[in-house]
């Protein structure tokens, strides 16, 4: 099964940055703390569901298992849709200009 597109949750958007850098699971979750300047804490249930879905999706894959950690990795596809979702997030901010133009008006 591959990632069909679509928009991401702000979960698997947040794991596909911090994975920019190859990580463990433990280092995972700090990374996505850091990367999301401390909005988005990740649980372990969270993470691994993610990591389990994005790995079947093709989004991510294994870079290394000591029997202890396994390092994941962004895949090119990964990428891809990562770059795909930035760019589907900033039409949205550009959309809604309308806002903040409405706000000099008042």
């Amino acid at each position: 099964m591959a990632y069909n597109g679509g928009p991401m949750t702000e979960a698997m958007y947040y794991v596909l940055l911090a994975l920019m850098h190859p990580n463990h699971g433990y280092q995972l979750m700090q990374s996505i703390n850091e990367v999301s300047n401390g909005r988005i804490e990740m649980g372990p249930g969270t993470l691994y569901g993610v990591l389990s879905r994005m790995q079947k999706d093709g989004l991510i894959a294994l870079a290394g298992n000591d029997g202890r950690k396994k390092v994941y990795k962004i895949t090119a596809e990964g990428e891809k849709a990562l770059r795909t979702e930035l760019d589907r997030l900033k039409a949205m901010i550009r959309d809604s200009s309308i806002l903040e133009e409405g706000m000099d008006n008042d």
